[in-house]
């Protein structure tokens, strides 16, 4: 909690020196610890939907929500950092007035964010999450707006997660699985999302070829998973050879393993046993 000195002007100028040094202290730590650059950056509101996928919003009205939930911004990255301590002396005359003010017990208006699951990113009022920070605040008012998207952001927590999150939307797309079957494919690799699109893909070309038909892309996608990925994940659970990866990482690397050793697309004992023979070790 921020210290009460009973002297207001001088207390928010050591709560802005106080919420520099953490800055940098933390900066600091990062790369000792040889963090990701991105680990302290703020999220940037339009790449984050952009890599979901947006599909519309609703105001949501006035809310109260908690400061470890807001992670970013529309349109402020550099001033502050992803605990929204300043970057900068630039902001710090203004910083220091909505302190003052808050420290005199005066109104301070709603800030306004916009809501991306569990995420929330500040529209207006940066420096006002930043002095509930300083002064050891854990919620905040906010008008609120919520964003839908086609993927959820859940498990975004750095920048780079974002990367991931873009190339499952585009998979998704050309693959547009049903509900539970979207939950259950899930890759660690950004690129893995595009050879499994393209292998999906391929397979939807030789079911219509064998049953002379054309077939739009949602009846490809449910079969695939129904009578290919849901079959085969069942023999690698089977045959312990699923190991330490997801279910999808293990049948995108027996499926191409499996081609590439027999040349073949149907799925039998000795296939298995060609597999287990060929099983990476852990390492």
């Amino acid at each position: 909690m921020a210290r009460d000195t009973g002297f207001p002007r001088a207390d928010v100028e050591n709560d802005f020196l106080r919420a520099r040094r953490g800055q940098v202290l933390a900066r600091l730590a990062a790369w000792l610890r040889r963090e990701p650059d991105d680990v302290n950056i703020m999220l940037p509101f339009h790449e984050v939907v952009e890599a979901l996928g947006m599909q519309g919003e609703r105001r949501l009205g006035l809310r109260t929500v908690r400061l470890d939930s807001i992670v970013g911004s529309v349109d402020r990255t550099r001033d502050f950092d992803r605990r929204f301590r300043p970057t900068s002396a630039r902001v710090r005359e203004r910083w220091e007035r909505l302190a003052l003010a808050q420290r005199r017990g005066e109104a301070v208006p709603p800030i306004e964010l916009y809501r991306v699951g569990d995420l929330h990113f500040v529209q207006d009022g940066h420096h006002r999450v930043s002095v509930a920070h300083a002064l050891g605040l854990e919620v905040i008012d906010a008008y609120v707006t919520e964003v839908v998207t086609r993927v959820p952001a859940h498990g975004i927590r750095h920048r780079g997660d974002l990367i991931v999150k873009d190339y499952r939307r585009l998979f998704l797309e050309r693959v547009p699985l049903p509900g539970e079957a979207r939950a259950a494919v899930l890759l660690a690799r950004p690129w893995d999302y595009a050879e499994l699109g393209e292998h999906v893909e391929a397979w939807g070309f030789r079911l219509m070829q064998d049953e002379s038909t054309f077939l739009d892309r949602a009846t490809i996608a449910a079969r695939w998973f129904h009578e290919e990925y849901e079959p085969v994940v069942g023999l690698l659970r089977q045959a312990d050879l699923v190991g330490d990866r997801t279910e999808t990482e293990a049948y995108l690397w027996v499926a191409a393993e499996r081609y590439r050793l027999i040349r073949t697309h149907r799925w039998d004992q000795d296939v298995i046993d060609a597999l287990r023979a060929r099983r990476p070790t852990a390492g």
